[in-house]
């Protein structure tokens, strides 16, 4: 199987610590692409998000302390234009992902259509050391622009995985996905690296 490398570089702040049919769904997907990987990659301003952004210089936990608790998906506000729809988290995973014994929290989220086939985008999910923060978005592993779906996200050993279902071509299908890949990203030498290996165009 062939391997792609790529990078993804989270933000400074990560290792301190419906009724639209699938047309709809792919035009709003490439119109927020940039928004969506910027809001990944760029630590987030209350402004944009409605979030407070963490402050600098924390430290880790001591391994004598208390267990530190995997940010909730839920108090987050994902970055997709769903023309007014909610967003649905379909799918999380927790586990420490830079080693600073703190769990981060991998969602995949979409919006909630009711409809149609809306592509996922997966975050990574940081929760700050203030009492009282809500957790935030620190990177984008896959934006919606790609117009893939997440299938089978796990944590193991500090590596992220999802099985990502997408498109050989613009004519296949939106609800008959052809093209199979498994996705793994790991935090090393201060980037999330992304190894990708495809499966051949088929029944999926």
């Amino acid at each position: 199987m062939p391997h792609r490398p790529a990078e993804l570089t989270p933000t400074p702040e990560l290792l301190s610590h419906h009724g639209a049919g699938p047309l709809h769904w792919l035009a709003t997907a490439t119109a927020m692409a940039a928004v969506v990987a910027l809001a990944g990659l760029l630590q987030p301003d209350a402004s944009a998000t409605g979030r407070a952004a963490a402050p600098t210089g924390t430290t880790a936990a001591p391994a004598s302390g208390p267990q530190a608790t995997a940010p909730d998906p839920a108090a987050v506000t994902y970055p997709l234009d769903c023309k007014g729809l909610p967003t649905a988290v379909t799918a999380t995973a927790q586990g420490d992902l830079d080693g600073d014994r703190r769990p981060e929290t991998v969602a995949a989220v979409r919006c909630d259509a009711g409809s149609g086939t809306p592509p996922h985008a997966i975050y990574v999910l940081a929760q700050d050391r203030t009492p009282g923060a809500t957790p935030r978005i620190v990177a984008t592993l896959l934006e919606a622009g790609k117009r893939q779906t997440a299938a089978d996200l796990t944590i193991s050993d500090g590596v992220v995985t999802a099985s990502l279902l997408g498109y050989s071509s613009p004519q296949v299908p939106r609800y008959s996905p052809d093209v199979k890949q498994l996705a793994k990203w790991r935090w090393t030498g201060g980037k999330f690296r992304q190894e990708l290996t495809n499966s051949d165009a088929g029944s999926v």
